[in-house]
């Protein structure tokens, strides 16, 4: 008897009749779905597998690898979280899936157990298992749970970390050292259309997307024609797949029913639903000036770190570290224009508390799990409701709560209400007068999210002081090259030989 049915066992039937086969299938499809109605389990497909009440029935059940039920242990996971709890019974029994579940809800252990349990041990067959993730930080935390979660057992997951000398390395024979790879699509593409490729994915048996929503958008950084391409590499006739994220959009659920086989959708709670775990607000500020006297004026307050602060670009997110660098608090930045190396020390820097107030681009928004962040700021209003919902995913994450300010200015006005609508959802409180306003169409939502609001510049000194600045830095350029190029032309005087 599994755990789940022992927590709801069968009342005996009265006047000592044995139940009818009938009766007690019903009143099992009744149980099972009590247990998922509590934990706000929502399941489509046919012959759906029961829910896991506990790790334990992982090895009870599922003969789960002894190491794999200790280091589960071992990391502190007492009881599933509910999309752990149906996504892992689901891959278990080789079932393809589309999984919707909030940030921060342990996403990556409901892959990460089923992967591993599945693939049981080392082989030199080359990489069994994919992982796809969107961002390089993203896929660095992937890689780093998955060797935690696998500790003791041998497996060898790889994570790409430049493309050029994973070509070299993964030769005919060497690419066979390993069982799990998890990338970022563009370096994967990259090997993958080499002549001849560069990696060999015929064997992969588990293709796991996490994030796959952000993997799917059209446009520019979308990711829709690579994941095809990655799709096709995957040969095997073995070959499951599996795409998680914390929202979907329709067209990526509908693509997934079209092209998986005989798939199974979970999702968890509200459909694209903002975190009850977060204090959420709105903050009208009136303009771009007022979002600094707001942030000023939350520094002077007091606030406990860590904090991210979001805005909408590169140039927007180096311009409000060069304004609150000389506040008095540790901030620093991160984006797109930064290096591996540069990126990578700013997150270390974060988690380890030497960096209070870190400012990011939308880069940062999906899937990068900062322990206990206490507040998400929006400088900049997010440019969706999907965009909104993986920004204050940061924090409130794994049963703690959080908080997030999100600033508006009147030229916020058309993106408030769908915003204002998931806060209330949530549960918190908005401005009454923000439902009247109208109602953006689809056209609109598109283009607004493929060509975000144009914002003044976060400067707060006078332009003509900047233009002067800017001079001044530029003479000062100037005379420091022409200094070197004297002192280089008198060393070359005075080690020329002699006539």
């Amino acid at each position: 008897m599994s755990a789940l049915e022992g927590k709801l066992s069968t009342p005996k039937n009265q006047g000592n009749k044995e139940p009818t086969a009938e009766k007690v299938e019903r009143v099992r499809r009744e149980k099972v779905n009590h247990f998922r109605n509590k934990h706000k389990i929502y399941i489509q497909g046919t012959d759906l597998p029961e829910p896991m009440a506990t790790f334990e029935q992982l090895g009870e059940e599922y003969k789960v690898h002894p190491k794999i039920m200790q280091n589960i242990e071992a990391a502190g996971f007492q009881t599933p979280t509910p999309i752990q709890m149906q996504a892992i019974p689901v891959m278990l029994h080789g079932r393809e899936l589309l999984a919707c579940a909030p940030t921060g809800s342990g996403k990556t252990l409901a892959f990460g157990i089923p992967v591993l349990a599945h693939l049981k041990q080392p082989m030199n067959k080359g990489f069994r298992a994919l992982i796809i993730s969107p961002t390089r930080e993203l896929a660095g935390q992937t890689h780093r749970e998955l060797v935690k979660l696998s500790e003791g057992i041998g497996f060898r997951i790889h994570m790409i970390h430049k493309a050029a000398e994973a070509a070299k390395k993964f030769g005919p024979k060497s690419s066979q050292k390993f069982d799990i790879l998890v990338s970022t699509p563009n370096r994967l593409i990259y090997l993958l259309k080499q002549d001849p490729p560069a990696i060999d994915l015929t064997r992969v048996e588990w293709l796991v997307v996490d994030e796959s929503d952000k993997l799917f958008e059209d446009g520019k950084t979308g990711f829709r024609d690579q994941l095809a391409t990655i799709f096709l590499a995957c040969t095997s006739h073995v070959v499951k797949r599996a795409m998680f994220s914390a929202t979907f959009a329709h067209d990526v659920e509908q693509w997934c029913k079209l092209n998986l086989d005989n798939i199974i959708s979970v999702s968890i709670g509200a459909r694209n639903a903002a975190a009850e775990t977060v204090e959420q607000e709105l903050l009208f500020v009136g303009s771009e000036t007022g979002k600094l006297l707001a942030m000023r004026d939350l520094v002077k307050k007091g606030f406990t770190p860590p904090v991210l602060v979001f805005v909408q670009s590169i140039e927007r997110a180096k311009e409000l570290f060069h304004e609150l660098i000389y506040e008095g608090i540790n901030v620093d930045v991160i984006h797109a224009d930064r290096t591996q190396q540069q990126r990578d020390n700013v997150v270390h820097s974060f988690r380890a508390g030497k960096i209070w107030v870190l400012i990011c681009t939308a880069l940062l928004a999906r899937g990068i799990d900062f322990k206990g962040v206490k507040m998400v700021i929006n400088f900049d209003f997010p440019s969706s409701a999907v965009e909104y919902i993986h920004r204050i995913g940061r924090t409130g994450r794994a049963g703690l709560t959080g908080k997030a300010i999100t600033f508006f200015t009147e030229d916020d006005k058309p993106l408030l209400r769908s915003i204002a609508s998931l806060i209330q959802r949530a549960g918190c409180p908005v401005p009454g007068y923000i439902k009247h306003f109208r109602k953006l169409q689809s056209k609109q939502k598109k283009k607004l999210i493929k060509k975000p609001l144009e914002r003044e510049h976060i400067l707060t000194s006078p332009q003509f002081l900047r233009a002067k600045a800017k001079k001044k830095k530029r003479i000062s350029q100037k005379v420091k090259k022409n200094a070197k190029e004297d002192k280089a032309n008198n060393s070359q005087a005075q080690t020329a030989p002699e006539n």
